[in-house]
């Protein structure tokens, strides 16, 4: 699937998001800028979180509640070695409330369920992106 505009990925996620029921967990694969986040602010607005969506690459992780259960956005583009973040994953993924999305899995790939539902993002060069499910 190509998408073309950052409102194309937003529009994408709340789709995605349209049947999703905790708990689940999604992979997000691409390199830096290539719209992951975005993806996230639209499976947020999807599921109805009301409070703005950030990224998490200095925090690690953010929760966002919605009506019938909690987003809990991961990002591990900063660790080799997600040392005590590791646990608090796990919890996440045994949660049956949440919807996990996890981004740079590299660091914790042993952990994440093969049920997982892996989304790839490729920025092309004219600036669109090929999304892989």
């Amino acid at each position: 699937m190509k998408i073309a505009s950052e409102t194309e990925m937003m529009a994408f996620g709340e789709q995605f998001a349209k049947d999703l029921k905790p708990p689940k967990i999604i992979e997000l694969v691409g390199d830096v800028g290539a719209g992951k986040t975005t993806f996230v602010r639209g499976l947020a607005k999807g599921l109805g979180v009301k409070e703005p969506i950030t990224s998490p690459s200095f925090t690690i992780s953010k929760e966002y509640a919605f009506d019938g259960g909690i987003l809990i956005h991961y990002d591990f583009y900063r660790l080799q070695d997600p040392g005590l973040m590791a646990g608090d994953l796990e919890e996440s993924i045994n949660d049956p409330q949440a919807i996990v999305v996890v981004e740079w899995a590299d660091s914790v790939e042993n952990i994440l369920p093969d049920d997982r539902i892996k989304i790839t993002l490729k920025y092309e060069d004219d600036g669109s992106r090929e999304i892989e499910l």
